[in-house]
């Protein structure tokens, strides 16, 4: 048997990497991570006017459906991308997940759950209403049962929510919905 001689632990400390963020599980969230759940938190609280101006909205963006169809969808899906990230980023801390479904979540968007669970909170909800794996913040299933009870729809979060398509990612669903609901209305014309 060799004898194993021990060195002394020379090792200089390291040194935190530049824009390394991460903080100890006990830390309090810094002030622009308080300030997006503020947001979204009065999102949900509000959750009855978003609904109302999300239906006043699409039915807007219905309407430029032939400008959209002129330009391409294609085309317009860059610029209207950047607005709807910007837009529903500040609101709702939005991922940018191409499927949003924040009318039938209380307006408390589920892309934010650390888990990223699309229907209904996992089993690890904290007595005072925390996420289990970010325990600073508010669950957000917890959240949108509130805001859906605010909702004149608020029944539309019993709906199941399909899988998550990656391949969307990054996408306007804005465009998606516009161009659904156009399709939609055309081949009930057709019909009739």
């Amino acid at each position: 048997m060799a004898d194993v001689m021990q060195k002394p632990d020379t090792a200089a400390p390291v040194k935190k990497a530049a824009g390394d963020n991460r903080v100890p599980g006990s830390a309090s969230p810094d002030r622009s991570t308080q300030r997006k759940y503020a947001v979204r938190l009065w999102v949900v609280r509000h959750s009855r006017f978003f609904e109302w101006f999300y239906g006043r909205f699409a039915s807007f963006f219905l309407l430029l459906h032939p400008l959209w169809a002129l330009i391409g969808y294609q085309r317009a899906e860059r610029p209207v991308a950047f607005v709807e990230r910007h837009v529903k980023g500040f609101l709702f801390d939005c991922r940018m997940c191409g499927q949003c479904a924040l009318s039938s979540t209380g307006m408390s968007c589920p892309m934010n759950c650390p888990k990223q669970l699309r229907n209904g909170p996992c089993g690890g909800v904290r007595a005072n209403g925390n996420c289990e794996v970010e325990p600073d913040m508010p669950c957000v299933w917890v959240q949108a049962w509130k805001g859906a009870s605010n909702m004149v729809h608020g029944d539309a979060i019993m709906k199941v929510q399909a899988p998550v398509n990656q391949s969307l990612r990054g996408t306007s669903s804005w465009l998606r919905v516009t161009a659904e609901a156009a399709a939609t209305r055309q081949a009930t014309k057709r019909k009739a």
